[in-house]
């Protein structure tokens, strides 16, 4: 049997996106788990967490959860940890991990170097410090595609023979029922606004889809921002006030499902995105979507959206246009739901598992 720890400090931070695929890769593993005897009898995972500050507990039927230690954050993870899991290889699932023992890491992309105005001098040292030395010591890296593999070995010198890809799911989109009463806050009509999901960080670029709203003919058509600012990590992305402008702030998954099934289309013009989940989500819900060409979206993204120039507000404004024909509507959700098949969480687990076992067969 081979024995794997899980690096658990993610349930004590706020759930982005990384966290989410934590989440959901930990719920697929333990799937596997009770799905598959010959899974059981080959692997044991553990789930270790500080003991202190956990937001997020799971609910595991085959994976244990063991609280440990007295510390929290960097430290927990760099001087308790390595302890705990002494002997054993430590799976990583959010971008940092121990720099002491054997580990398997998944970073998601180098987005602290490619886009540094994004993130706090202090958040961006850290991982600059940490990334390239975690990369050079961990038994594998994993990373959600191709694009970010380059991306790391351009910019954080991993070698890319030791970077794995495992693109990540988007059917935890399916797992809630729609929640209406979203728009019970949010001062719009389902099928009468625009979508956008992320952070405020300058490469999320939410303020290019505001500007294009703007162009839009009849102007005034509702925009809503799902998402916040940590900042703590991002830097301000400067003042988004619009009439038209609604920020739904933090939203739960079966509010975000009924957003984005109510939504014309998705709007997402990210500059930099080492896998770009909310495209994913949204085709997953049946929602139409408009997407940067660039970094990792068209990979992930395919012909099941329309493309844009992420610094041309007034291209922004031509592909909303556009992606309004009832026609293009139709066939764009018809190849987004396809395409989304492709993409789910009990894959992505597969995959993952077969990255541990290749470390332990070595």
């Amino acid at each position: 049997m081979k024995s794997i720890v899980i690096n658990g400090r993610f349930l004590t931070q706020a759930t982005t996106g990384v966290q989410r695929c934590a989440l959901q890769l930990v719920s697929a593993l333990d799937r596997r788990m009770a799905a598959d005897q010959t899974v059981r009898a080959r692997w044991r995972f553990r789930l270790i967490t500080p003991s202190r500050g956990v937001r997020t507990p799971l609910a595991l039927e085959h994976i244990p959860t063991v609280s440990a230690g007295r510390l929290t954050g960097h430290p927990w993870e760099q001087l308790e940890l390595p302890l705990r899991a002494a002997g054993q290889v430590v799976l990583n699932l959010c971008n940092t991990g121990p720099l002491a023992g054997q580990s398997v890491v998944i970073i998601y992309d180098a987005a602290v170097y490619a886009v540094p105005q994004a993130y706090s001098a202090g958040f961006r040292l850290w991982y600059r410090t940490l990334l390239p030395r975690l990369g050079r010591r961990a038994l594998r890296v994993v990373t959600a595609s191709d694009f970010s593999r380059g991306e790391l070995s351009n910019w954080a010198g991993i070698p890319a023979s030791k970077i794995d890809v495992v693109p990540m799911g988007s059917d935890h989109m399916l797992q809630r029922s729609a929640d209406p009463g979203v728009f019970d806050r949010i001062p719009v009509s389902p099928g009468r606004y625009l979508l956008t999901v992320g952070s405020k960080s300058p490469h999320k670029n939410v303020e290019a889809v505001a500007r294009a709203v703007s162009q839009l003919d009849g102007a005034g058509l509702p925009l809503v921002a799902v998402g916040g600012t940590n900042p703590r990590v991002f830097n301000d992305p400067g003042n988004l006030n619009s009439n038209c402008f609604h920020s739904a702030g933090y939203v739960t998954d079966a509010e975000l499902r009924a957003l984005y099934q109510g939504a014309i289309c998705l709007v997402y013009p990210s500059l930099y995105e080492g896998f770009g989940l909310p495209p994913l989500e949204a085709m997953t819900c049946g929602c139409p979507a408009v997407v940067a060409r660039a970094a990792s979206l068209p990979e992930v993204c395919g012909d099941a959206v329309l493309y844009c120039d992420p610094q041309d507000p007034g291209d922004i404004a031509r592909q909303i246009g556009l992606i309004q024909e009832p026609g293009l509507r139709d066939e764009l959700r018809r190849r987004g739901l396809e395409r989304a098949r492709h993409f789910t969480w009990d894959r992505a687990a597969d995959q993952l598992l077969k990255v541990l076992n290749s470390v332990q067969a070595a």
